[in-house]
């Protein structure tokens, strides 16, 4: 898929989003790149044989104390690691839609284990 396409697919998901959260959701930046840094494989905690398909990196809303004069949030979602777990286009709409809704839910403090919990993902 070309990077455009691909981005379009991450903007449709981050405008899904209902307007309410995109409405809380200030001083974010939603990113798309090919992979993941080696620095930020180093800091997430994947099992063997998990992919990082997408990263939150910020502080949580639940976690803020006198957040002012901060360098923006933000969601990554990697293309690559998308694109080699996906067969059709149609799966990889869903898991640019399903990721960028797991790291959003991480901006509002909502944990892995939550979202397990919550049958989320």
């Amino acid at each position: 898929m070309k990077q455009r396409e691909f981005e379009d697919l991450v903007r449709e998901a981050v405008q899904a989003l209902p307007a309410f959260f995109l409405d809380i959701m200030v001083n974010v930046d939603v990113q798309v790149r090919r992979r993941p840094t080696k620095r930020q494989l180093s800091r997430t905690k994947l099992e063997p044989g998990e992919t990082l398909m997408g990263l939150y990196e910020g502080i949580p809303l639940t976690q803020r104390v006198e957040y002012n004069l901060v360098e923006p949030d933000i969601i990554t979602v990697f293309k690559e690691p998308i694109e080699e777990a996906c067969a059709t286009p149609e799966q990889v709409r869903e898991q640019v839609r399903q990721t960028v809704v797991h790291e959003v839910a991480h901006f509002f403090g909502i944990t892995d284990p939550e979202l397990e919990a919550w049958g989320v993902y």
